[in-house]
Formats: structure tokens, C-alpha cells, sequence
């Protein structure tokens, strides 16, 4: 990958002090991102994920990696809200504060499906359940921000090239609260990580205390292409694209661990590998869209709380 050279044991800083959250820490790139963030000396480093096993098998390799760190792990499925909630909850009993945010979770594929609130999926887990994490959140964030280490505090949110692939529209909003059973996976997919890409553009205007950004990580080897159900088009990049052009989870997480790191990010810009801007899609610039993301988004969540 190409951008700015990034070497996370010799560029990450200091993290001393700093509480860090990533969702999908148990896996692929969320994975490799604790692991690395884990050797800069956090005060807390949550991993949050669905599957306990998983998640506490990856709590013991990164604390081998990294002996003394104070890692954990949080379960959370974001495609229930009140999953999100009582994880919520149960990180603001023992985090004080929170610097970084990794918004890394993510589906592909699959049947086509709903979340517990009726969200289709991959929206509901990639975007909604996010969103809601991130409304709970942000009070504390912004406190934070009072009293920064080093950089403000980031939310990351991973995107992908992805976002170029939905509808010449973007977001079919009517689509979003139903199985969208007529709409291609590869659609809603794209749909869901445009809405990652737009909405820290509305973050960035609304919280100028807080940097928030999106970013493509790179055509990364993980399992995301792995789920059963997932089509045709899924199923040749898995088979035949990744092994020719797909990087390792290594290289896969240094433009994230940039982007939650780094002191030259800019708060709503989007990132290709590494800390390359400018790139996104002409959905992805389309400011009315992203307003109308944002108030929609809004207006799901509206009255929730912990």
C-alpha cells in the first residue's frame, strides 16, 4: 500500500492514559489494531464483540503480547440495541474517560436478514448499531475532550471502496427498515459503508471537539468475505480477487491505527491507504445526502438511552 509510510511500533505514540474502544476487536483487523495499540501502554483497551470465545481468546494474545496491558473484553452485538446499552454500561462502571473510538465491526453477506429493531442487516450492525454506540457514548467523549492526552480524542469509522458500489442514489432509504430482500448483497453492503463515510462528515460539523473520521483499510484477507448465503459477486472476490490482490490483517490496520493516532488527521475527511484523502467516491461528497443520513439516523434513534 502506498500513502504515508507507517510503521505502528515506531509511529504510534504514547498512549498512556488513554482509553481505548474497538468494536470487532476479536477479530481480523480490529484484532490487529489492539494488538498493536496494546504495546503503547493504554490505561484501558476494550475489545468488543459478539462471541465471548473469540473475544477472550483474543483478550489473552494481545495481554501475552503485551504483558501488563489492561485489556477487556466487552460484549456487545450491535444489532441490538439494548446489547449496545448494557455494554454501555458495563464500560462507563470502569472507563472514567474515552480517547479513541474504533468504530471497526462489520458485516458482508449473508441471507438476507433484520436486526433485532428491524434494520436490515448489514445496515443495522455496520451503521445503526454503530450510530447508537457512538449517541451513548458521546457525552463522555466530550469530557474527554476537556482534558485531552496528546491528540483529541478520534472516532474511526471503517468504510471500504465499498461505498462507490451501492446505488447511483446512495442510500435507499425505504429499503432500510425491511429484509431488502429485492436488493443485491453487494448493495447493501456498499450502502451501509457509504453511510460509515458519511457520517462522521456530520460528526466533524457538529462536534468540532472530536476528530471523526472514515477510512478504506485496503482489500484486506480477513473473514468478512467468509459468510454463507453471500452471492456470486461476494463469492468471486473471496475466491479469486483476494488471494491475488488482498493484503495481510497486518497492513490492513495501519491506516486505522493512523487514523486514531496520527496529528495530521483531518476531522470528516475519508483515508485510503495510508492517510491518503480525496478519494471518496461522489457519493460519498454529496453533502445533502449526508445531511439526510444524519437526520434519519437521528430520528431512528430518537429516545434512546441508557
Amino acid at each position: 500500500m502506498g500513502g504515508i509510510p507507517f510503521d505502528p511500533a515506531k509511529d504510534i505514540p504514547s498512549l498512556q492514559g488513554k482509553v481505548i474502544l474497538i468494536t470487532g476487536g476479536n477479530i481480523g483487523i480490529g484484532k490487529q489494531s489492539a494488538l498493536e495499540l496494546s504495546k503503547h501502554n493504554p490505561s484501558q483497551l476494550w475489545i468488543g464483540g459478539r462471541n465471548g470465545e473469540t473475544g477472550n481468546a483474543a483478550v489473552e494474545e494481545i495481554k501475552a503480547a503485551s504483558p501488563g496491558a489492561s485489556v477487556r473484553f466487552l460484549k456487545m452485538d450491535l444489532a441490538s440495541f439494548d446489547s449496545v446499552k448494557q455494554a454501555v454500561k458495563t464500560f462507563q462502571a470502569s472507563a472514567s474517560r474515552l480517547d479513541i473510538l474504533m468504530c471497526n465491526a462489520g458485516i458482508l453477506g449473508g441471507p438476507a436478514a433484520v436486526t433485532k429493531e428491524g434494520y436490515e442487516i448489514h445496515m443495522g450492525v455496520n451503521h445503526v448499531g454503530h450510530a447508537l454506540l457512538f449517541k451513548l457514548l458521546l457525552p463522555q467523549m466530550l469530557e474527554t475532550a476537556k482534558s485531552p492526552i496528546g491528540v483529541e480524542p478520534r472516532v474511526v469509522f471503517v468504510s471500504s471502496l465499498g461505498h462507490k458500489y451501492g446505488t447511483s442514489n446512495g442510500i435507499i432509504f425505504e429499503s432500510l427498515k425491511s429484509k431488502a430482500a429485492n436488493v443485491g448483497a453487494t448493495t447493501k453492503y456498499g450502502q451501509s459503508k457509504l453511510a460509515n463515510l458519511l457520517y462522521p462528515q456530520e460528526i466533524a460539523k457538529r462536534y468540532p471537539q472530536i476528530t471523526a473520521v472514515s477510512l478504506h483499510p485496503g482489500n484486506v484477507k480477513t473473514d468478512l468475505f467468509s459468510r454463507p448465503g453471500s452471492g456470486l459477486v461476494v463469492s468471486i472476490l473471496r475466491r479469486v480477487l483476494l488471494p491475488i490482490v488482498g493484503v495481510s490483517v497486518e497492513e490492513g490496520a495501519k491506516n486505522q491505527l493512523w487514523a486514531a493516532t496520527a496529528k495530521d488527521v483531518v476531522s470528516g475527511e475519508y483515508y485510503e491507504p495510508i492517510g491518503i484523502s480525496g478519494k471518496a467516491g461522489a457519493v460519498g461528497k454529496d453533502k445533502e445526502l449526508a445531511r439526510r443520513l444524519w437526520d434519519w439516523t437521528e430520528k431512528e434513534l430518537e429516545g434512546q438511552s441508557l
